[in-house]
């Protein structure tokens, strides 16, 4: 259900497609549905009786499916994903030791998305299952996209990337999916909190804002294990020489910061000796789920608003399953 609301042109929230997060939750009144398998934590058994469903793995077994669309999330319209973009790999940097760094270029029209979104990487036919992966840089005219990709352990995909793919690949690609974009038309502060390669979708999301001379105060929070997790150091310290609006906030936890430019400890911990009220702020979240959820709630203790709080936690995920192309809206 959730792709087929994607191929028409909607957006519903969702993070994990792997019925994990919740974040896909509607009430079904209409119709009837295979749900499949989710947690109980994102769909509890009182919901499933109350019967609320999990778009991302719910597949209908009735000609019609009637939902309830009444967030304002939905309404954002995306562009239709499409299956099986050919893209060249055409540089590749060692941000830290575990984080890839892949820029690819379009072979043909380039992949059309919003800041915030991702995008599914793998080789299906050499066994290599797809994955998806935030895209992390803003659109640009030669369709160039950036992929920093963690290398995760017994990760059959992140493997194949870290050791197989190098400048001249040719991979596929699917996309764009997801609804990690916030709203544009909004004017207010903005606060971005990372931890990891959730820096992806932050750096889209920021590059798009600071493109546009957005006004408002812009503030970037980084947090690493230690100094050789941070990277993108270069490129935050040109945002704030040519943006003054910007600022770059990076914070180690396990060893002593090494210049008064980095702080120590967790962004949880920190955000109340930095900020005494968030609720005007715009939030953005990407990380772990526990890293996303603790930030979250230290933001809210300083007022920040759910309407203007939006998180991508990186859950263990499936695969969109695309029907075939006479079956596309």
């Amino acid at each position: 259900m959730l792709e087929s609301l994607e191929k028409a042109g909607y957006a519903l929230p969702n993070n994990c497609r792997a019925g994990a997060c919740g974040e896909c939750k509607v009430k079904v009144i209409g119709g009837q549905f295979d749900q499949g398998f989710v947690l109980d934590m994102a769909l509890s058994p009182d919901e499933r009786k109350q019967g609320f469903g999990l778009m991302c793995m719910a597949k209908p077994l009735s000609d019609e499916l009637v939902i309830e669309w009444g967030t304002e999330d939905a309404r954002p319209k995306l562009f239709p994903p499409r299956e099986k973009q050919p893209y060249m790999v055409v540089d590749r940097i060692q941000r830290t030791p575990r984080i890839v760094e892949l820029r690819l270029r379009p072979v043909r029209e380039g992949m059309r998305y919003w800041p915030g979104q991702y995008l599914m990487l793998g080789d299906p036919d050499g066994g290599v299952p797809l994955r998806s992966y935030s895209i992390a840089n803003a659109p640009r005219v030669d369709g160039e996209l950036v992929l920093q990709i963690t290398r995760q352990d017994e990760g059959n995909t992140s493997g194949w990337v870290h050791e197989s793919l190098h400048p001249g690949t040719r991979v596929s690609l699917n996309g764009p999916y997801g609804t990690f974009i916030g709203d544009p038309s909004v004017e207010t502060p903005v606060l971005c909190l990372a931890a990891g390669s959730g820096l992806a979708p932050i750096l889209s999301l920021a590059e798009a804002a600071l493109r546009r001379s957005y006004s408002e105060p812009v503030t970037l929070m980084m947090s690493a294990a230690t100094h050789a997790d941070l990277y993108d150091a270069g490129l935050m310290a040109w945002w704030a020489a040519r943006h003054r609006n910007f600022r770059y906030r990076p914070t180690v936890t396990r060893e002593p910061p090494q210049n008064d430019k980095v702080l120590q400890g967790r962004i949880p911990a920190l955000l109340p000796t930095l900020f005494k009220d968030l609720s005007r702020h715009s939030l953005f979240v990407a990380g772990s789920p526990a890293f996303v959820e603790d930030c979250v709630n230290a933001a809210k203790a300083l007022g920040a608003k759910p309407e203007l709080t939006h998180t991508e936690g990186y859950y263990p995920q499936s695969p969109p399953q695309t029907p075939p192309s006479s079956q596309l809206l």
